[in-house]
């Protein structure tokens, strides 16, 4: 059990370092090495071996693991893809002097926009429930406690990150 939760928390800081990696290098802080996709996916297998090594499937559960896998790995690309063009087309907008003010903003186009991202995210986490739910009705108690166990450490990272970026925003905006 101990080596479960080493392990999950493992990956855990992992993904929680490599996002603040990202925001630090963004918020002018110490350049830090950027993160290629060759890293990007190392870390996504890491993800995927921490959760099947956290389940510990039994033979008649294995058939179950590979659709899972592959969504688990499909909203890994897709955030890829989302930071590289939040990346990249803040670049173009600046080159381009294209970067708004406050005051320029259209709030109705942002709206939009952010209600077409939510929506993609959401059809994601559709698939990816859609992929668990086989598997899970299959798993003993012990391994859905694991899961649960799992999954809280990742939201509470997750939340952790995510105020940060926020509480970094926010500065940024008094600046």
């Amino acid at each position: 059990m101990q080596k479960m939760l080493f392990a999950g928390m493992t990956a855990l800081a992992v993904m929680t370092a490599t996002s603040l990696a990202h925001a630090q290098s963004r918020t002018g802080g110490p350049e830090l090495p950027r993160v290629t996709a060759a890293d990007l996916n190392a870390l996504t297998d890491a993800r995927v071996a921490v959760i099947k090594s956290t389940l510990q499937l039994k033979p008649d559960q294995e058939k179950y693991w590979a659709p899972v896998e592959e969504a688990i790995r499909s909203r890994a690309k897709a955030r890829q893809s989302r930071l590289a063009n939040v990346t990249t087309g803040t670049a173009e907008r600046a080159d381009r002097g294209l970067i708004e003010t406050v005051r320029d903003r259209n709030p109705v186009e942002f709206l939009n926009r952010r209600s077409d991202a939510l929506a993609e995210r959401a059809a994601g986490l559709k698939k990816l429930a859609a992929a668990w739910a086989p598997l899970y009705q299959t798993l003993s108690a012990d391994q859905k406690r694991h899961l649960g166990l799992l999954a809280v450490s990742a939201l509470h990272e997750l939340r952790t990150a995510a105020e940060e970026r926020r509480m970094q925003g926010e500065e940024e905006e008094e600046e």
